[in-house]
């Protein structure tokens, strides 16, 4: 223990990143460090193929109140601020068509409302009517030759930023905290965070060879976070559900992003198809969701993890047979266990994603292999139900845990601000609020940050 961080952020992904720039930008904290426990940053969920790359506004996301919309918007604009003003910019975030489409009178008269509720708060929201999306989406409206059959219409936008290489955003991040003059940034790769444990006014952070002594400690790393909790005893009534999501790829057949209506019996994201900005030529399709028995898709040493945070028992049972109960849910979920059945998943999957393109066919679909991540939603075991959204332990000790953000990384920079607040007040340090504001908030300062749309578990209720 040579030296003693102020703050240590353990994982290197988007969140951790994030919070390593933030800290470093926009306050006094003077040694900021970092543990990642691959070689890079952004190796596992923020990895680009690993996410859905989406950069969530609120606007096509059906199962979102005008509230959470309003929230999430402010949260994609810190991400925007951010992106476009750097160097690399074309690496980071992208412009692309985006939309919701329904399909049928109930989606369509759903959107119709939808509309009339978001168009004030969202100037470039426009209603497509058909020869609107034929214009934008040539294969959504069009079907053998001629205009489909089905009455749709969509909601959505054709000059936004709608993209995001998040791996590419996580190790911007980290290029820029290590540039700031007046702030030690100390990033460590390769090393996996074993325990934690509090000695005194300090925390030890063991990675099994080295070990770090820090005055407070935020832990970024989906399901080991409630692991790292445990270790400093909160959080021993959550259990984790890891949902892993699995995609599709197809020849281009779509020119932007195409999301459906998501059912709100289901806690999982419904199918859309777009660009991937690292796989040029083709559309992507997904996700489906599936659980697994893992902290890291395609990591089977992480079962043991599992296994350490999952921990089953009446109530977890409890739970599960609770959602079992849903017709829609346990539908959802027989059908995405054979989702991930060869030759049988790309039938069943075809009828899905012709929902959206109606002429796409069985050749076309090719399983993508190695893409996609892991979810790990949080069961409050004292309540006896899966939380939805975003999960945070807050000690208010000077120990913070994120074990999943929604709406996904797009969160990344909103969700640094809260733990970069919370920090600084337990450690003394002061917020350059005007600099923060003017870089990163711009109008959207009117938010505060009490509003924020996040699940905190803190003092007692964490232990």
């Amino acid at each position: 223990m040579s030296q003693v961080f102020d703050l240590l952020i353990v994982g290197g992904g988007v969140t951790g990143s994030a919070l390593l720039y933030l800290t470093s930008r926009y306050t006094d904290i003077r040694h900021i460090g970092m543990l990642e426990k691959y070689a890079a940053p952004a190796r596992v969920n923020s990895l680009h193929s690993n996410n859905s790359q989406t950069l969530h506004c609120g606007d096509i996301e059906t199962n979102y109140s005008l509230e959470k919309a309003l929230k999430v918007q402010r949260a994609a604009r810190m991400v925007e601020n951010y992106a476009t003003v750097q160097p690399d910019i074309d690496h980071l975030i992208f412009k692309y068509p985006k939309m919701v489409l329904g399909v049928g009178a109930r989606e369509c008269q759903q959107l119709r409302e939808r509309f009339d509720m978001l168009s004030p708060h969202y100037p470039n929201l426009q209603l497509l009517g058909p020869e609107d999306i034929q214009r934008i989406e040539p294969a959504v409206a069009e079907s053998k030759g001629g205009m489909r059959a089905d009455e749709i219409i969509a909601l959505g936008s054709e000059n936004e930023y709608t993209a995001v290489n998040f791996e590419a955003l996580a190790r911007s991040f980290v290029r820029q905290a290590r540039r700031i003059e007046g702030t030690v940034v100390d990033v460590r790769y390769n090393r996996q965070v074993a325990h934690i444990k509090k000695v005194g006014e300090r925390f030890i952070v063991d990675t099994g060879e080295e070990v770090f002594e820090a005055r407070s400690i935020v832990v970024c790393a989906g399901g080991h976070s409630l692991k790292l909790a445990h270790d400093l005893g909160y959080g021993h009534h959550f259990s984790v559900l890891p949902v892993a999501g699995s995609y599709y790829f197809t020849p281009q057949v779509l020119r932007g992003k195409v999301y459906t209506v998501q059912n709100d019996k289901l806690p999982f994201a419904a199918i859309h198809g777009d660009p991937d900005v690292m796989v040029p030529g083709k559309t992507r399709w997904g996700p489906t969701a599936l659980v697994l028995p893992v902290l890291e898709r395609y990591n089977w040493d992480t079962l043991k993890d599992f296994l350490m945070v999952f921990k089953f028992d009446r109530k977890v049972w409890d739970v599960l047979y609770d959602l079992l109960k849903v017709t829609d849910i346990r539908n959802y979920m027989l059908k995405n266990f054979l989702f991930e059945v060869p030759i049988l998943r790309r039938m069943l999957f075809l009828k899905d994603a012709r929902k959206i393109v109606p002429d796409l066919k069985y050749k076309d679909l090719k399983f993508a292999h190695h893409v996609g991540g892991i979810r790990p939603q949080l069961i409050d075991k004292d309540h006896r139900k899966l939380m939805m959204g975003e999960a945070k332990i807050d000690t208010g000790a000077g120990a913070i845990f994120n074990m999943t953000p929604s709406p996904g990384a797009t969160c990344c920079l909103e969700n640094a601000e809260v733990d970069m607040r919370k920090v600084a007040e337990f450690l003394g340090a002061t917020v350059d609020e005007e600099a923060f504001a003017a870089d990163l908030l711009g109008s959207d300062h009117r938010h505060a940050i009490e509003d924020l749309p996040m699940h905190f578990i803190s003092g007692d209720d964490a232990a």
